[in-house]
Parts: structure tokens; C-alpha cells; sequence
């Protein structure tokens, strides 16, 4: 899982298709007349990274914001295996006034002697032939992230402009290019006492949908990679300036690597002990690195890394570690006179679940042939790796359990009141459905359901309070639109074990509601199944206040902690209801910001608020609108605005949880005053 974005989505685009394919290369059948002219003509070949421009998506993910920032990873990532090969220690990135990115290391420079098949400069070959690069050299680097050798030869073939420099023989040799071509061959332009790389890139502004970095994406990145990377410089320097004519920068440097990022991942909750449970190690030839910290928190949060690439879905690596876990715990639980009476005692049968609940851990490996599951590197197909993980994690926790009884201990006990949990959890949820198979139906008496079957086509509203509940119930379209009043306060599932979770009625309304199940045919107690989703969109509906957005929270809170896979597959949104009506005279319009009001006081009266042929209606809530109002505003697909949240980097949703809704207030206060200026309240 990841960041938790929220992306508005505006009502039926017509032209998705036709925007999804806008780089389709197939189009020679567009050109045939008929079958029997199809000939050698017909057949293209793309020369050079005209494919890369044709298809960029294959290559960079997408042509949004992620693609984008995509080409910094992927300038970065060569500074970075010089670093993890031994011949780099400083990165700078900046971004430009004018968008451009900067990238300077001081590696080794690129080669720029020439390349004996193509009799070329190397850094020629380098940056303008595909699958080229020193990556499938095992001489040269021994691991690597970029191991495809499409990384900065993409990020030239995406720019509109680029630079390369390298300094390297006590020269600066330089080369530029437009759109992936070269504009001169590699010429000497200066002397230099310094070695490295310096990049210089604009990003096409005709295949990208925007070119303007955000900040906070690029941080987050360059964070990482200082902690993945222990001992290396990232210095980050943003010289577009702010509001105030300020800019910006930060350096990245983690000493200690991975046990300063498990440090920094857990920094909003309460640790059970202070120790990081560490190790370091090689096994099979895997470098293998972990951290594990255990909270007071319920919930399980792994980052799992090959070769600094985030495997957002796991692995090799990522089951190997869980069974050391399980089988390491279990069996000092098991050798432990006291322990193994305390689980015989409370009649529990421990799961692997169990001792991962509050555990937080980061794991990276080095693999030198990584098989990942697809270009986009998420997954880690390598079966030799399990077994080194396996072997190394288990080694490590066996010392350090017999070396720290006292922490031991605690652990054990935190497990056996996770496994206590798990057990009330299932009864809690049996004892639900029970209920529901013996009264009928199985669904909540407050839902108001659609009448249309195909889950595809249906949409259900969490509605705050009755009245709101009403007007929905009245302006909706019965036959697509289910509504479910959330009368009373939603439980913050953040701070409880998970058993109240599942004895709350406000959540199991909602998941009775939806369909979602638990402990589904052999998956885990606590794994949403959504098999049987009854409908395609889930919409929170609340107040266009602090109070609204405090339930938007919660509800959200409770679908990352335990229906994750809901958020995944895209159904879970946010409603946009109007903070304003805007009248005057005859004209009236619904407004969604406080920009769009302005907007039409500028438009119809010149910006003058005191006019009094102007009226305007702020809603402060849901109730204050008739159904038709309702209607017209939130719930008509043609009109309304809907927010789809979507999950993007695990470690910073997992933290944004963890500051908005755990017990530690002083993260929180920060957060809001840093972020106050932004809000429009009323009093």
C-alpha cells in the first residue's frame, strides 16, 4: 500500500479512450485501403527512442505527475549505484526556476571513450540507445536498481531539452540533446580537479500532462534513499522561489541506514521497547539488511526494498522474513517455561498474524539478477531469496531474544493479546452474522438499499447524520443510489484492539452494508475480501466542515487499517458538496470554493461583496439543502465533483494515519499549524 491520495474525478469524460490510447503505435491498420496492400512498407520500425516518445507509458509508468517525477528517480538511481558500487558519496538534485532537474554526483563519471561496436563516444551510447549502460557489466556494479538500462535514456528521450556532463581525465566533456537526439558529438568545454556526472533535463511539455515538480515528492524519495543508502549525502535544493521570494533546501543523511528509518517510520507512536532490533548480513551472496521496531499500535507495517526499489507488493523477500518471524517467536514462545503456561492458560492457538501485530520493519536486499513481476518493479519473483532471508532473519532474532529476555518477554505477551484479540475479533464478527442469518436479510435496518442488483452499476452514500440521511433518501435515483445514515460518532479504529473494532455498530454497519467479509476461505481473520462487494462506488457524504472532514477521516481511517483492498481497486470517494449559492438577480450558481465564489463576484458584480443585488447562501451542512439541492449538487453523476482516494506511498499514509488519528498530540499540533494558513473555517 501507499500514500493516500485524493484525485477529483469529474464527471463522464467522453475521450478516456481516446486519451488512454493517444500513444498507441498500432496504427497501421489506419492506413491500409485493404488487406492486399498490407506489404513491407506497412511495417514500422522506430529508430533510436522514438518508441520510448511513441509509448512513454510502458516505459516511465504514466505521463501525469508520476511519470514525471519518475525521470528524477530514474537520474538518481545511476548516482545511487555509483554510491552502493563505492565511488560516490554526494548527490545533488535541484529543481530549476524553470522546472528543469538537476542531478551532480561525485562518482566516476560516465565513460566517454569510444564504444568499440558503435564507434561512438560511451556517453553518447549511454544516453541515447535503449538497454545500453554499464548495469549488465557484473565488473562494473555488482547490484543495481536500474537494471534494464532504459533509465536516463528515457529521461532524455522524454525531455525536451538535456545536457549531460561529465568530469572525468581532469576534463568536462558535454553533449546536449533535443528530444533524444544529439545536437553536437561529446566535446571537451573546460578543465575540472573534480570526477562525476552532471544531468540537465526540461521534461517534454508535449507528452507530459504537467511539468511542474512538487516538492514533497521529490523529499520523499531523496529520504529514502539516504536511509536505504547509509552514510550517503542527498542534498535537495528548490530554487523556484515561494510567496515570500524564500528557497529551499534539505540534506538527506542517515549514519545509521535502515535503523534511523524504522525510527522515522514509527516516530508517531509508542514503542513497547527503545532497542531496533537490527541486522546485517550477507547470505548466498544476498546482501540483507533489517530493522524491526514493535509499538503499542494494532497493525502491521512492513516496507520491503530490492535494490532501493520499493516492492509495494511484496515477495520472496517479504515471505521469507514473515516465516523467520513466526517460527523464530514461536518457537522461543514454545522453549519458554512461563510463556508456553501463559498460552496453554489462555486457551489460544497462535497465528503468524499475531506476532505482527504492532510490528514495524524495513527491509532491503541486493540482488544481483532480480526477477521482478513487470516493468514497474513491485514484486519479487527470485525463489532463491526466501531462503537467505529466512536463514538471516532467523539467525538475528534467535541471538537477540536469548541476549534481551526482557524485551523477549514483552514481545510474547504482546502476541498473546493480539491472538486473545484475534480470537474475540472472530466471535464479535460470528456473532454478527449469526444474528443477521436468524433475524433475515443480513443487512443493516438503517440502509436504504437500490433496487438494481449488478454491484457494477451501484453506488451506496455514507451519510452523516439523519437529516442529511433524509434528504438523500428523498433526492437520490432509487434504482443505482443506496444510502446509509452514520447516525452517532464512527470509531477511530486507530487507537482500539481489533476486536471493538468489529463490536462497533457503526463500523459493521458499514461492512455489512458493503459486503465486505473476513476470514474468507482460508485467508486471514483480518484480510477484507471483496469478492462479494455489493456495490462499484463507496461515497463518504458529510458537512463541507470541520466536522465533515473529521468523519471523512475516520471512515477513511477504518478502510486503510482494515479494507485496504477496497481502496486498491479504486471504489472508495469522497463527496463534494457546494459551500456556496451565488445569486444575483436572476443568475444563480452553486460554488465549491471559496475561489469559484470570488470568481463570480468578480464575473457579475465587479468584486463588490456589498452589492445588493447579490446574495449568497453558505451551506454549512447537508441538512440545510432540499433533496432537489442534494441532488443537483452531490449525488447527480452528470454534475457532481466526487474525490477518488487512492493509495500511492505506503510509508507516508501509514505515518498521515498515524499523526491524524493516534494518541500523540504534538505531531498533530504541528501538522496543523503548518497547514492552518490553508483553511478557510467559519467561526
Amino acid at each position: 500500500m501507499g500514500k493516500v491520495v485524493i484525485k477529483n474525478i469529474k464527471p463522464k469524460l467522453k475521450n478516456n479512450y481516446q486519451k488512454k490510447n493517444k500513444y498507441n503505435l498500432n496504427k497501421m491498420a489506419d492506413n491500409l485501403e485493404n488487406e492486399n496492400n498490407y506489404s513491407a512498407s506497412n511495417i514500422q520500425v522506430l529508430e533510436g527512442l522514438e518508441a520510448v516518445r511513441k509509448r512513454p507509458a510502458m516505459y516511465i509508468g504514466d505521463i501525469s505527475e508520476k511519470g514525471l517525477h519518475h525521470l528524477i528517480n530514474e537520474t538518481v538511481d545511476n548516482s545511487i549505484d555509483e554510491a552502493m558500487a563505492g565511488y560516490c558519496s554526494h548527490i545533488e538534485v535541484t529543481i530549476n526556476e524553470d522546472n528543469s532537474i538537476t542531478v551532480e554526483d561525485d562518482g566516476r563519471g560516465i565513460p566517454v571513450d569510444e564504444h568499440e561496436k558503435l564507434h561512438k563516444s560511451a556517453l553518447e551510447v549511454v544516453m541515447t540507445v535503449l538497454h545500453a549502460g554499464g548495469k549488465f557489466d557484473k565488473g562494473s556494479y555488482k547490484v543495481s536498481g536500474g537494471l534494464h538500462g532504459v533509465g536516463v535514456s528515457c529521461v532524455n528521450a522524454l525531455s525536451s531539452h538535456m545536457m549531460s556532463q561529465v568530469f572525468r581525465n581532469g576534463k568536462i566533456y558535454q553533449q546536449e540533446y533535443e528530444k533524444g537526439k544529439p545536437l553536437y558529438s561529446v566535446k571537451i568545454v573546460g578543465d575540472t580537479d573534480k570526477t562525476g556526472t552532471r544531468q540537465q533535463f526540461w521534461p517534454d511539455a508535449s507528452i507530459f500532462t504537467t511539468t511542474i515538480y512538487q516538492w514533497d515528492i521529490v523529499a520523499r524519495r531523496m529520504r529514502e534513499l539516504a536511509f536505504l543508502n547509509a552514510g550517503i549525502k542527498i542534498t535537495l535544493t528548490d530554487l523556484r522561489p515561494n510567496e515570500e521570494g524564500k528557497t529551499k533546501q534539505e540534506v538527506f543523511h542517515a549514519q545509521e541506514g535502515l535503523k534511523e528509518f524504522v525510527r522515522y517510520v514509527d516516530r508517531h507512536r509508542t514503542h513497547l521497547f527503545d532497542d531496533v532490533i537490527y541486522l546485517k548480513t550477507e547470505k548466498q551472496g544476498i546482501p540483507i539488511e533489517v530493522a524491526i521496531m514493535y509499538n503499542n499500535d494494532y497493525n502491521e507495517n512492513i516496507h520491503s526494498y530490492v535494490n532501493n526499489i520499493n516492492t509495494i507488493e511484496g515477495g520472496t523477500h517479504l515471505t521469507g522474513f514473515r516465516t523467520a518471524l513466526t517460527r523464530t517467536l514461536k518457537a522461543y514462545a514454545d522453549n519458554d517455561t512461563q510463556i508456553a503456561k501463559q498460552i496453554e492458560k489462555a486457551k489460544i492457538e497462535i497465528t503468524g498474524e499475531d506476532f505482527r501485530e504492532g510490528l514495524t520493519a524495513v527491509i532491503s536486499i541486493k540482488v544481483a539478477e532480480p526477477q521482478f513481476e513487470g516493468q514497474t518493479k513491485t514484486k519479487l519473483g527470485n525463489s532463491e531469496v526466501s531462503g537467505a532471508v529466512q536463514q538471516a532473519v532467523g539467525e538475528a532474532l534467535s541471538y537477540y531474544l536469548e541476549e534481551n529476555p526482557a524485551e523477549a518477554k514483552l514481545i510474547c505477551d504482546k502476541v498473546i493479546l493480539a491472538a486473545t484479540a484475534r480470537i474475540a475479533a472472530r466471535k464479535a464478527r460470528e456473532s454478527v452474522q449469526r444474528k443477521n442469518v436468524m433475524t433475515g436479510g443480513g443487512l443493516p435496518g438503517k440502509l436504504a438499499d437500490c433496487s438494481n442488483k449488478d454491484p457494477k452499476e451501484c453506488e451506496i452514500f455514507l451519510v452523516e447524520g439523519d437529516s442529511a440521511g433524509g434528504s438523500a433518501k428523498q433526492g437520490r435515483d432509487r434504482y443505482t443510489q443506496a444510502i446509509l445514515p452514520l447516525r452517532g460518532k464512527i470509531l477511530n479504529v486507530e487507537k482500539v484492539q481489533r476486536h471493538r473494532v468489529f463490536e462497533a455498530e457503526s463500523v459493521m454497519n458499514i461492512i455489512q452494508s458493503i459486503g465486505v467479509r473476513f476470514g474468507v476461505d482460508g485467508e486471514s481473520d483480518f484480510e477484507a475480501n471483496t469478492d462479494k462487494l455489493r456495490y462499484d462506488k463507496i461515497i463518504i457524504m458529510t458537512d463541507a466542515d470541520v466536522d465533515g472532514s473529521h468523519i471523512d477521516t475516520l471512515i477513511m481511517t477504518l478502510f486503510y487499517r482494515y479494507m485496504p483492498r477496497v481502496i486498491e481497486e479504486g471504489h472508495l470517494y469522497i463527496a463534494t458538496p457546494p459551500l456556496y449559492k451565488c445569486t444575483f438577480k436572476k443568475v444563480s450558481e452553486y460554488c465549491y470554493t471559496e475561489q469559484q465564489r470570488l470568481q463570480f463576484l468578480e464575473k457579475y458584480v465587479g468584486g463588490d461583496e456589498e452589492n445588493k443585488a447579490l446574495h449568497t447562501q453558505r451551506y454549512k451542512g447537508l441538512g440545510e439543502m432540499n433533496p432537489e439541492q442534494l441532488w443537483d449538487t452531490t449525488m447527480n453523476p452528470k454534475t457532481r465533483l466526487l474525490k477518488q482516494v487512492t493509495i500511492e506511498n505506503a510509508t507516508t499514509a501509514d505515518e498521515m494515519f498515524s499523526m491524524l488519528m493516534g494518541d500523540d498530540v504534538e505531531p498533530r499540533r504541528e501538522f496543523i499549524e503548518q497547514n492552518a494558513t490553508y483553511a478557510n473555517i467559519d467561526a
